[in-house]
């Protein structure tokens, strides 16, 4: 791992490491003791959420990506909690249990999912508490969250990428696997390929995560999938406006991610950010949840008066 940090940040991130190499298999559906289930009402439609840690703490919000949803953060959310942050996650408009939520709710009604859909989603579930919040966008949210960060700086305190798009543009270009055959295929090709990968578990995920993920497949609208894969190929270059804004940055990648590592450097450059690579693939909030828990409360220690 390595972290654009000093040697202290450094040796606590080791420590994180050692107790992620002794996590065993949960049940992905099952969330933490004391997490607080609700349904917020965003401008698209319902969003599942929830939230857990003292009221009073400092608020940070998870926004999960495509494909994805709040039980990705079920390891990191009680570490977060345990520092003292209130923390809450929610479903994606269209993806698990926000399935009800998509274009065809807006007003006036809409026909696809845009980055104005979830772009509003986020401002308004950050305008329903404690501002400005900690904002963590995971993959394709982090995108959204860039584009939120930089339009109301107001709402954030600071952001942290996870794993987060690096390249403006037809971004899928950039793929390790699918790059070179992405701009050849369409967005619905995309999304119908990217879901039978994730079904067949052909990237060879634990079995207990290979078991949820392909039951969320059940409550995720493929509309919203092949949507979000049309909005990659074309991905707003969000690293200015983000820096113009003041807005604290925090980059978390795997070495192993599906964008090259160099990308992903250069990306926190342009933003004026941090960067921290673990020992992980795309998801180090499954692999690496105490890392990256880490990585997160020492970035928001150094932004304290």
């Amino acid at each position: 791992m390595s972290v654009d940090s000093d040697d202290v940040t450094a040796a606590r991130l080791r420590a994180a490491a050692l107790l992620d190499t002794a996590l065993t298999p949960i049940d992905w559906s099952v969330l933490p003791d004391g997490v607080q289930r609700d349904t917020f009402d965003a401008p698209s439609g319902p969003l599942a959420r929830v939230a857990l840690g003292p009221t009073g703490g400092e608020r940070v919000v998870l926004m999960p990506g495509m494909t994805g949803s709040k039980e990705d953060f079920v390891r990191v959310m009680p570490l977060l909690a345990a520092s003292g942050c209130r923390v809450e996650a929610f479903d994606m408009a269209g993806q698990y249990e926000s399935r009800d939520a998509g274009p065809e709710r807006l007003d006036p009604p809409a026909e696809h999912y845009t980055m104005s859909l979830f772009g509003d989603d986020l401002r308004a579930v950050l305008e329903s508490g404690a501002t400005p919040a900690h904002l963590l966008g995971y993959s394709f949210a982090g995108t959204v969250a860039c584009e939120v960060a930089a339009t109301r700086p107001d709402l954030v305190r600071s952001l942290t990428l996870l794993s987060t798009t690096p390249a403006a543009g037809q971004a899928l270009r950039a793929f390790k696997v699918l790059g070179p055959i992405s701009g050849m295929l369409s967005p619905q090709a995309l999304g119908t390929l990217f879901i039978w990968v994730l079904r067949h578990n052909v990237h060879r995920a634990p079995r207990d995560r290979a078991a949820f993920v392909t039951a969320r497949f059940d409550k995720t609208r493929a509309d919203s999938v092949r949507d979000i894969f049309g909005l990659m190929k074309h991905t707003p270059d969000v690293a200015p406006a983000v820096r113009a804004a003041g807005i604290p940055a925090l980059v978390v990648v795997g070495a192993h991610d599906v964008w090259p590592l160099a990308a992903h450097r250069a990306f926190a450059t342009r933003l004026g950010g941090r960067l921290v690579v673990l020992d992980a693939g795309h998801s180090p909030c499954e692999t690496a949840p105490h890392q990256l828990a880490e990585a997160m409360t020492d970035f928001f220690a150094a932004l304290a008066p």
